[in-house]
């Protein structure tokens, strides 16, 4: 996800300080990992020097002075391109699990043992977030129910690959 975009966005709502922005998008978003504050700054300092935001005001506070930016109309055309142009599905043909099977095959270890232990990690993580989604908001259900159909999805392909395994070592140990 772009920082960059995702601050715009929030500033188009409305003009905002720094602080607020950063409490705004780990609120709003709820990813791993909070932003940064240095993070939130430079992305603004960047913004700033690209004409997408100004600096609508300067307010004293008992610190550094707090800076209000707004968006430009610049950088409200950066947004709506953003959002009008879809994301390309990721690419899940050469993945790190499927060279570990591979390599795995290729080196007459178990890649059964490897899948039914990546299997057990992921029904470990749907656990999480079905015990996440019963506790949390909308917001954090639909977040949590697309977590859970990416790892459902997944797990078929886990199954399919252990049903396809004898078949995937003959060709790889040729």
């Amino acid at each position: 996800m772009s920082v960059s975009l995702t601050l715009l966005g929030l500033l188009e709502a409305s003009p905002s300080h720094g602080y607020d922005l950063k409490r705004a998008h780990d609120e709003v978003f709820r990813g791993e990992r909070p932003l940064a504050y240095g993070q939130v700054y430079s992305t603004l300092a960047r913004l700033l020097k690209n004409g997408l935001v100004t600096v609508e005001g300067v307010e004293p506070g008992e610190g550094p002075e707090r800076k209000r930016y707004a968006i430009t109309d610049a950088g409200v055309t950066d947004v709506q391109s953003w959002l009008r142009t879809p994301e390309s599905p990721k690419e899940y043909l050469q993945n790190t699990l499927y060279t570990k099977v591979v390599l795995a095959l290729m080196s007459s270890r178990s890649a059964a043992e490897l899948l039914d232990a990546q299997r057990a990690e992921h029904l470990k993580a749907m656990r999480e977030f079905n015990r996440r989604k019963q506790s949390g908001d909308l917001a954090d259900q639909l977040i949590c129910d697309h977590a859970l159909l990416h790892l459902e999805a997944d797990l078929r392909w886990l199954e399919l690959t252990a049903a396809r395994l004898a078949e995937l070592g003959q060709q790889v140990t040729r």
